[in-house]
């Protein structure tokens, strides 16, 4: 036998199976290419020496590590569709008097040959496209693009080891496979699943609870914290939802209507009805894969597309004005000298001050507990922070009446409340233990106030006068064991000017401000512009690039699922044609099933984002868009372009599905 005789079958075998391996190995390649960018990227020095390139760089780096775990796991799930189609094939080696050792020499060279192809052209692309990558991610984030082209080291070697360590453990998957099964398992590999399968109700249960406990989550959560913390849980629940319910709800569902006589004995339905429940039973888990991709690239680039778009509305939201001080305000020092210090820079600018809102506070966080407010830090509930934690601000009336052209009074033990969105129904508040009793509730407050960027919800509170809130913090510093610090002072203002002109001024008053009152927060979204950019537009990118990635994977589980199914069905027509069955019969019957079983999970991925958009509009506040229509119409023209696509893959696919079942018929 010749040296080369498993090296010559192992690339004739590549050759014949042409139609499954080829998608598997431009996948490969893809996603070494990807892999090597972002990782490129990520170790990028030129990038890290740039303002907010420190914030990008950690984006980068996590997305990195995002396809890393998703090139194990799909590679290793894709790879299972070329085993099981060629398990008849190692079967008949088996059986011709191949010893088990000498398929798995075979198995070794074409792993090989897969690996040297995906890593040497996915390697070479990642490399020619980095340059033009780096370039569209400067352009996103505002930054300058440096000329010149290099190779990472890094990237390289990361690419390498990852991508070789995948190759080598599903070849060893591989051979665990052929080693435990017997010649006879190996050639009715393919036909595995043809029995008819049974309805597990534990599993239609769990599924219905899990999805129903997802979807709750999501429409009753109303703080943008409390999001930030059930996100995760709504998600896992939805995923295991997602899966019970398409590998036995669906099958629930298809028995159901076999037992409506009326219904299913129909030539249509009987024939659709009785090859989707083989289908599901077959490419149940598939289904649910391409569901939760499709429904993970919907969100992603959804939320990080309204992100970007809307990023003057994001810096209107979280910087309401364009110079914002916030100060605290010491015994020894005085308001006044703050005014002053900021008037001296004004004048050095020769710029006047347009909606000037300034006004005296304290600030205080509590849990809300009924008409309680807990101050405590060691009293303060870590367990339901997210759902009753509150921003608390006392503001003189003085100051109230002053900003609102009004002329209230108020008793020593009467307050005036302002809550948000979070409406306070009682009729007195105990904070700092003092009880209050509400005289009034408000409807509206300053419309610039420190508020608007809160995610935990405030309440704003008119007490009578500066006494009142010089005695309740120095109650607040003797509960939480601190020296008394004072009261902070907020001052913003509006400047008709340009962003050059803003950023000197910002930076004067830094310098002013910053030495006499020390702790105080100058804050202005022309300097906060730089890094906005720079996070959000991370973000654009990494959403656009993993859902890329998301789509190419859909692509090939589409993809294998058609050729699979394509097979198994094939055999399954020729009998439904030798007893009777019409040529158009049987293609109805086919574009029957085809159609459903493939736009369901796109349908399904549809009620997901529907039941999802409360929940998202929420963490999306605390990135500060607040902006729902915008995110709305985002989620719309991404979902639309989405359909799109997935209806031309379908279409591409669906040839070869067509082909694969007309092969020895007469459809």
């Amino acid at each position: 036998m010749s040296r080369f005789f498993y090296a010559k079958l192992a690339a004739t075998n590549l050759k014949k199976n042409a139609q499954t391996y080829l998608p598997y190995i431009l996948t490969c390649i893809g996603t070494v290419m990807m892999y090597y960018i972002m990782v490129f990227l990520a170790e990028n020095k030129g990038l890290g020496k740039m303002s907010g390139g420190f914030q990008v760089q950690a984006i980068l780096n996590l997305g990195s590590y995002v396809i890393a775990i998703f090139a194990v796991i799909f590679l290793f799930y894709t790879h299972s569709f070329l085993i099981k189609r060629r398990k008849k094939e190692f079967g008949l080696f088996n059986i011709l008097g191949m010893e088990k050792k000498h398929i798995a020499r075979v198995l070794g060279f074409e792993t090989l040959y897969v690996a040297v192809i995906s890593l040497g052209a996915g390697l070479l692309g990642g490399i020619l496209l980095s340059k033009l990558i780096f370039m569209v991610l400067l352009k996103i984030l505002n930054f300058e693009v440096p000329l010149g082209f290099n190779v990472s080291g890094p990237a390289l070697a990361a690419a390498l080891v990852l991508f070789a360590v995948i190759f080598l453990l599903t070849l060893l998957n591989t051979l665990r496979q052929i080693h435990l099964a017997k010649p006879v398992e190996l050639l009715q590999g393919g036909q595995t699943g043809e029995k008819e399968p049974k309805t597990k109700w534990p599993l239609v249960v769990i599924g219905t609870l899990s999805l129903g406990a997802g979807y709750y989550i999501s429409l009753t959560t109303q703080s943008p914290l409390t999001a930030l913390s059930q996100f995760f849980y709504a998600v896992l629940l939805v995923m295991v939802g997602t899966y019970c319910l398409f590998t036995a709800g669906s099958i629930a569902v298809l028995k159901l209507l076999r037992r409506n006589k009326r219904y299913y004995y129909q030539t249509r339905h009987f024939t659709a009805v009785a090859g989707m429940m083989y289908r599901m039973k077959q490419n149940a888990v598939g289904l649910a894969n391409i569901c939760i991709m499709a429904t993970a690239v919907l969100v992603m680039v959804s939320t990080t597309v309204s992100l970007y778009v809307g990023m003057e509305d994001v810096l209107r939201t979280r910087y309401p004005q364009t110079i914002m001080i916030s100060a605290p305000i010491s015994t020894q020092q005085s308001v006044e000298g703050l005014q002053r210090s900021v008037h001296k820079v004004l004048a050095k600018h020769r710029l006047v001050v347009q909606d000037r809102l300034d006004y005296r506070y304290l600030f205080f966080p509590g849990n809300q507990e009924g008409g309680t407010v807990i101050t405590a830090k060691s009293k303060i509930s870590i367990s339901n922070a997210t759902s009753s934690l509150r921003e608390y601000y006392l503001i003189p009336l003085e100051d109230y009446n002053r900003l609102t052209h009004k002329t209230v009074s108020l008793g020593d033990q009467e307050i005036l409340i302002y809550s948000g969105s979070s409406k306070y129904e009682n009729d007195t508040l105990t904070v700092l233990n003092r009880t209050f009793t509400v005289k009034e509730r408000l409807d509206s407050f300053f419309e610039k106030s420190l508020e608007r960027s809160s995610i935990s919800g405030s309440y704003y509170i008119v007490v009578k006068d500066m006494d009142v809130i010089k005695t309740m913090e120095a109650t607040l510093a003797k509960e939480n064991r601190n020296e008394s610090s004072g009261y902070n002072y907020y001052l913003g203002f509006d400047l008709d000017a340009g962003e050059a002109d803003i950023s000197a001024v910002y930076q004067d008053i830094r310098t002013a401000v910053g030495s006499d009152y020390p702790g105080s927060s100058i804050e202005s979204p022309v300097a906060a512009k730089e890094s906005f950019f720079a996070v959000y537009g991370g973000l654009f990118f990494l959403g656009i690039f993993l859902g890329a990635l998301f789509i190419m994977a859909t692509v090939l589980i589409i993809y294998y699922k058609q050729v699979s199914e394509g097979y198994d069905d094939k055999a399954r027509f020729e009998i439904m044609q030798k007893v009777g069955m019409s040529r158009e019969e049987v293609k109805g019957s086919i574009r029957s099933q085809v159609l459903t079983v493939f736009f369901l999970p796109l349908v399904t991925a549809g009620i997901h984002i529907a039941f999802a958009f409360p929940i998202i509009t929420k963490l999306l506040a605390v990135l500060n868009l607040t902006n729902v229509g915008l995110f709305a119409w985002c989620l719309v023209g991404t979902i639309l372009v989405f359909a799109l696509f997935y209806a031309l893959v379908y279409g591409l696919t669906a040839k070869v599905y067509y082909r694969i079942v007309s092969w020895g018929t007469s459809v």
